[in-house]
Order: structure tokens, then sequence, then C-alpha cells
């Protein structure tokens, strides 16, 4: 069984920022976040004109197609968190840096040690780098006979390249001029001609 893929707040700006929350969901499927983060992405739409729809967009997605993934101590939650980032939970909520990734990935452990299978989606590289080394613990524990469910791990360009050719990215032209505006959102994404998002393999 599957887990709602869990979304952290730079791909969810991309996203919603643009109002392509179509396209992610087209992709992922309905999304889940973390409290932390569903409060990070209502934060910046007030405060960065350049992310104002956002806010629209998570009311418009409401509980249908965004859960929002309560952030209360529970034994499940606390464990993963200490394992993950070396910390007690109530410690380490009170420290905002990298915060919404972390919980991302502990969100995403808690519910792959439970048996399901969940894709996580995060940009950032230090999450990035959490999320792959559960995966690799996860994977460790299936091999040994445990009954635990897996985490994939995707990021916003991923996103794109599996909808390149429908009809949210019809063509090249669509996918250069949509990612140069999630660029303008997001620094930490490379130039285009650094993915493979133009690659011929796309756009046969």
């Amino acid at each position: 069984m599957s887990h709602r893929p869990i979304i952290d707040a730079g791909p969810g700006l991309n996203f919603f920022a643009l109002n392509r929350e179509r396209l992610l969901i087209s992709i992922l499927g309905t999304l889940s976040t973390p409290e932390i983060v569903h409060g990070e992405i209502l934060r910046k739409a007030h405060t960065d004109l350049r992310f104002r729809n956002a806010e629209a967009v998570l009311k418009k997605l409401g509980g249908k197609y965004l859960e929002v993934l309560s952030d209360d101590i529970t034994d499940a939650l606390s464990a993963a968190v200490n394992r993950i980032s070396g910390m007690p939970m109530a410690d380490r909520l009170s420290i905002p840096k990298d915060l919404g990734e972390l919980m991302v990935v502990s969100h995403a452990a808690v519910a792959a040690e439970s048996g399901l299978d969940v894709v996580v989606l995060i940009d950032e590289t230090n999450g990035a780098e959490l999320a792959a080394s559960e995966q690799r613990r996860l994977d460790r524990l299936r091999s040994r006979g445990q009954g635990v469910g897996s985490m994939k791990l995707v990021n916003t360009p991923t996103v794109l390249a599996a909808a390149a050719g429908t009809t949210h990215i019809p063509d090249r032209g669509a996918m250069r001029d949509l990612y140069g505006r999630m660029r303008k959102l997001d620094d930490g994404l490379v130039p285009i001609e650094k993915t493979d998002l133009l690659s011929p393999r796309f756009w046969t």
C-alpha cells in the first residue's frame, strides 16, 4: 500500500505560486505535507509577493487533495526525528533551520516503518541527503526480512520530466518557459541546460 506523497516547502512553492498544482497532482497524485511545511508556505505567501498565489492554492486543495500531517509529538514521530536529527524532537522543533525537510523525512519514515511505500518531494540538498539515508536504512531492514515499506525521493525536475509531452507541458518551449519561471522563485534550481529536461528522450 502507498502513503500520499509528502512534499516540502520548496517544491510546493514552485508549483503552487505558479498555479501548477494540477500538473503536480497529475504526476504524484493527492498530496500531504507536515504542519510545519504548510505554515512555511503560508508565511512565504504572506511575506513575498512572488509566492502570493500559493495561499489561494492551499485553500483550493483543502483536505481532499492536500492532507496536512500533524506534527504533534508521538512516540513514532519522536523516535524518527530523534534518530534522523540526533536530537530530542521537543528540542529540534525549536530550531527553524532545515526543520521542514526534517519533518517531511520523519513523517515518511514513520509511514514506511508501518509498511507503506511513500514518495517524498524535496529539492533542498540537505533534505535530499536525509531522505537518501533513510531510503538506504529501509532497504537494509527489508533485506533482513523486516516488513517495512519503502521511501522514494523525487524533486521538481523529476516531476517536470514525468509531465513532458502531456497537456501540462506539451513541448520543449513550454518546458523551458515553466522551468525558467520556477528558477525565478527558487535559486536552488540549476539552469535547465544542466538537467535533461530538454533531452530528445522526452521529446521524440
